[in-house]
């Protein structure tokens, strides 16, 4: 039984060894060939010093290349940090810096934008260019290149130990923070596969199965298409980046790849509802069809489950720091008093509760704080000991067995007499938006970086399609002719674009509580209600 993600690949590159294991645009690699090829990678960053406990960054947009990446940095011990390829180079050198990377797989052109940002001394002490290119300009000092054609001279075999073992870090992926700055969640292997072996049996993955892989490898949806769809056997279809913003032309798409499992946030789906003519495919392939990240608006969910009524729906929640904690399988049809959908129960080997201010708990259908414990939990958050301490907190469930760790969520629910648990809002100042989890703190530490902006406020209004827009209100220095483009390009220094504010208003001053906060609640109130 594995327990280590890459003994996934190898157990089924024995097992499979020609089927296809990614597709992407056309091109798949075997299992096999992703076998061996990831052992030449990690050969090549083991001959650079890299090593357990090392992180390793990916740098590239999501391909066969990033895939065979992942499992080679894991094969040499490392951890692999996936960075937005489409981040601004300060976001991306931050992550750089922030966890130390010992190596970075990318490619020419996205060095060339990351490099002129990175602080100097580098840790960087091995580059891997996925893109064919021998040398890069302004390489970290005594850092080796390694070329991705070179890696086809090194030996294909696995590698010798020593290995990780299960309670080591597999991956850090960095989320929103309210500081201003991302932070890194730390997960095990352990932690991962909890998640990837529940999955991977609850939706019966199978080798003849092909499941869509929509995510980008920075969130945290990537973890079931990649890791249960290679642990199955089963052959990961990378969508097309740009097919995001094409609903007609992903609707073809699913139907041309004959996905069976599909995994995406809501957002995608209410896309594929309102613009992709589904009436036009048959999808006889698609059979179950996962959702989560944010609330499905049910008007477009029953359209979806009337259009393809053969697949199997399912709602999944969980935020990063624990993946998917808890799951509801929707029947085949919903009532007509739904309204909205519960989050449902706990995956199994997890435990889910309820608990209010003082961490007791509530008695069901008593709104309260979702804990979770078991071992899903990230390890902490990279580097931010004070932080990791407010999130994983001890409870004693047994006195004989002392304390153990939970994680608070931050999300209120109730449970409701059924045993189903009801998402009901966040506790603090993050939201969600097409998918990602966003901090509207960050956002505003990037429009007070502007020197022109005295004060500013970002408020989430509720989109049914998308899960929240983003709008800014802002006071500026007087005298100063600040535009919104100003503030935007500002942003968009800092910022991904998922997190750049649809829109920005100016005011000569913000609103403000009896306590003298700014009173977001009347900001959101005039929005959601013009005059």
């Amino acid at each position: 039984m594995a327990y280590l993600l890459p003994q996934l690949l190898t157990a089924s590159a024995r097992l499979h060894p020609d089927r296809a294991a990614i597709s992407a645009r056309g091109t798949d690699i075997t299992y096999e060939a992703l076998e061996r090829r990831s052992n030449q990678l990690a050969r090549a960053l083991q001959m650079s010093g890299v090593g357990k406990g090392d992180r390793v960054g990916l740098f590239l947009n999501k391909s066969v290349e990033s895939i065979v990446a992942l499992f080679g940095i894991m094969k040499a011990g490392a951890a692999y940090v996936p960075i937005d390829p489409a981040a601004p180079a300060k976001r991306a050198a931050y992550i750089v810096g922030n966890c130390a990377m010992k190596a970075l797989v990318t490619t020419r052109k996205h060095w060339k934008t990351l490099q002129p940002a990175l602080v100097e001394p580098s840790t960087i002490a091995c580059l891997v260019l996925a893109d064919g290119a021998e040398q890069v300009d302004a390489a970290p000092a005594g850092a080796r290149v390694v070329s991705w054609t070179a890696l086809e001279r090194l030996a294909s075999d696995p590698l010798n130990p020593p290995y990780p073992i299960e309670d080591d870090l597999a991956y850090i992926l960095y989320t929103s923070g309210s500081t201003g700055e991302p932070k890194g969640v730390m997960i095990s292997h352990r932690a991962s596969l909890t998640f990837v072996d529940w999955a991977g049996d609850i939706f019966q993955v199978a080798p003849t199965d092909r499941l869509s892989s929509h995510a980008p490898l920075h969130f945290d949806l990537s973890i079931f298409d990649v890791f249960a769809g290679i642990r199955a056997g089963a052959t990961v279809v990378l969508v097309p980046e740009e097919l995001s913003v094409f609903p007609r032309d992903l609707a073809q798409w699913i139907e041309a790849e004959k996905i069976s499992v599909w995994y995406s946030v809501p957002s995608i789906l209410t896309g594929l509802v309102r613009y992709g003519e589904l009436s036009r495919y048959g999808y006889t392939q698609l059979r179950v069809i996962l959702f989560a990240g944010e609330v499905f608006p049910i008007k477009y969910l029953r359209q979806l489950m009337s259009a393809i009524p053969q697949a199997g729906y399912h709602n999944l929640y969980g935020p990063t720091e624990t993946n998917v904690c808890t799951y509801y399988s929707l029947p085949a049809q919903l009532p007509d008093a739904v309204e909205a959908l519960p989050i449902g129960r706990a995956c199994d080997n997890i435990d889910v509760f309820a608990v209010d201010e003082d961490g007791r708990f509530v008695p069901d259908g008593a709104v309260g704080e979702l804990w979770v414990r078991g071992p899903c939990l990230m390890k902490g958050y990279w580097g931010a000991a004070e932080k990791t301490a407010r999130s994983l907190v001890s409870l004693v469930f047994d006195p004989a067995l002392g304390e153990e760790r939970v994680y608070r969520t931050g999300d209120l629910v109730k449970k409701t007499p059924d045993g189903n648990y009801e998402f009901l809002g966040r506790r603090d100042n993050q939201i969600k938006s097409r998918g990602y989890r966003i901090e509207l703190g960050e956002i505003e530490a990037a429009l007070y970086s502007h020197p022109d902006v005295v004060e500013a406020a970002v408020i989430a209004v509720p989109d049914e399609a998308i899960g929240n827009t983003i709008a800014a209100i802002v006071v500026s220095r007087e005298g100063a002719e600040l535009t919104a483009t100003d503030l935007e390009s500002c942003c968009a220094q800092r910022l991904p674009k998922y997190m750049l504010p649809g829109s920005i208003e100016f005011r000569a001053a913000l609103p403000k509580t009896s306590t003298g906060k700014t009173d977001k609640t009347l900001l959101l109130r005039e929005k959601v209600n013009p005059a």
